[in-house]
């Protein structure tokens, strides 16, 4: 839609991903006047674009391919699956088209208005915006929520421009499946789609510098992922880095340094996967108060507030973790400082999930960072392998596991790795919002044959009175 020159808005967010358009829809129901800007064509933002959703309709794909390759053990056999990469990418895009449908549908109805085009600030309290068509509009406002994402990272020192060197968005558009394919970076990004190539039919060699996948995570749980994924992959490749890509008629060629080959390595493609950088430029914040730390996010205090104070920031662009639920959240808390209310700072339980298979998830306090503070835990662990739910899945790989007070017997922190983690961590994160003690989780039935038993399972281990597991040495 246009917008007259000389608008106002109560209320002008940047970006309609899940934090822009939350604020949005919640504003709205606020009863203030809210104008939306994005760039994009449609609503949602990299999380529906080319991100979370996008990704998880292919790792649905992928799960159902290893599950019928898997099932023959038990009798069961398919023939190898026949791919029609020209429709797998249509059903993804129209995933992707109906939950845009319904943003328009609750932004619509709640009459915010929304711009496609590019946002740039002019001063404290304007903003200019360049429409998709080339129109130029200006509103002035009384408050504004920047919500503008993050984007891939490029290799470092690596100049090589290359259609074949993708990154996460382009490896999303599935435009075909390489014979062999380098993933450049071990983190959860690498690792889901790494796993769809690697489920429909690509060579796949992971390389990552750290000295594990999922760099920060805890080992517990990634030991079982990279099991599995070493059995899938054509190589993983630790304490390994890229330093140099060289673009031959015939693919790429790289040359590794550290515990991967000495000799180089030829790829069809190279998909690079090594984190996120924060979408602060090219918005004009240097004609307002607003401050950029090194890193390039921009400087918030804990209510989502800048140094500008009418200008508040969500999500990606304001700092990790760089999560769509987290964005969210932050968009009830900035709301709250719109409407003139005074927000406590508050710890805030937050889960985090990698999709591969096997899921991983965990939240709140984690026994790495509780060894790193020097803080005293009790944490317990409950393998898979005692789970009827997971024999009849033929997946025992799994482990659940809290994190406990010693002293107050509160669930700190849960992790889990296993099929569905990702659904299982509701739980958990629950328990350690409301400080659950262990004993209280421990007390709650849950149905059998399950695998949301293993939290309540492990929690009676906790107390030493879980049936289905030895008791604990003390």
């Amino acid at each position: 839609m246009a917008v007259p020159v000389g608008a106002h808005a109560q209320l002008v967010v940047v970006g309609a991903g899940p934090g822009g358009y939350a604020v949005a829809c919640l504003a709205a129901d606020a009863g203030l006047a809210v104008t939306l800007v994005d760039e994009g064509p449609i609503l949602g933002g990299t999380c529906l674009r080319r991100g979370c959703i996008p990704s998880k309709a292919l790792l649905h794909l992928a799960r159902v391919i290893r599950e019928a390759e898997e099932v023959a053990t038990c009798g069961l056999a398919f023939g190898a699956p026949q791919v029609d990469l020209g429709r797998v990418r249509q059903w993804k895009d129209e995933v992707v088209r109906n939950l845009a449908g319904g943003i328009d549908q609750l932004t619509g109805g709640r009459g915010v208005a929304t711009i496609e085009g590019k946002a740039c600030f002019r001063g404290p309290r304007t903003i200019e915006v360049t429409e998709s068509a080339g129109s130029v509009s200006s509103i002035t406002f009384d408050h504004a929520v920047l919500a503008t994402g993050s984007r891939p990272v490029r290799l470092p020192g690596c100049d090589v421009d290359d259609p074949r060197i993708i990154d996460s968005t382009q490896a999303l558009e599935l435009s075909d499946v390489p014979h062999r394919l380098m993933v450049v970076g071990g983190g959860y990004i690498g690792l889901e789609l790494g796993s769809v190539y690697a489920a429909l039919g690509s060579r796949v060699t992971v390389v990552e510098m750290s000295e594990g996948l999922l760099p920060g995570a805890d080992r517990d749980l990634v030991r079982p992922l990279a099991r599995r994924l070493a059995s899938q992959c054509e190589a993983i490749h630790t304490k390994t880095r890229v330093v140099a890509l060289e673009v031959r008629e015939d693919g790429l060629r790289a040359t590794l340094e550290g515990e991967g080959p000495e000799d180089p390595q030829d790829f069809d493609r190279v998909l690079i996967a090594i984190g996120r950088r924060p979408n602060s430029e090219g918005l004009g914040l240097e004609h307002t108060g607003v401050r950029i730390d090194e890193r390039g996010y921009v400087v918030v205090d804990h209510t989502g507030q800048t140094d500008e104070p009418e200008i508040l920031a969500v999500g990606d662009v304001c700092g990790e973790p760089m999560l769509a639920h987290k964005a969210s959240d932050d968009a009830r808390r900035v709301l709250e400082i719109i409407q003139g209310r005074d927000v406590q700072e508050r710890a805030r339980v937050i889960p985090a999930v990698v999709f591969t298979d096997p899921e991983i998830a965990w939240c709140g306090l984690t026994e790495r960072q509780a060894r790193e503070t020097q803080r005293p835990v009790k944490v317990v662990r409950m393998p898979w392998a005692a789970s009827g739910r997971a024999h009849t899945l033929g997946r025992t790989e799994g482990l659940t596991k809290l994190v406990i007070d010693p002293d107050s017997d509160c669930v700190l922190g849960a992790g889990i790795v296993g099929v569905g983690a990702g659904e299982l961590i509701g739980a958990a994160v629950l328990a350690v919002q409301q400080e659950l003690t262990a004993a209280s989780l421990a007390d709650v039935i849950l149905a059998h044959p399950t695998l949301s038993e293993t939290l309540s399972e492990v929690a009676e281990h906790s107390q030493g009175r879980a049936v289905h597991l030895l008791p604990r040495r003390r």
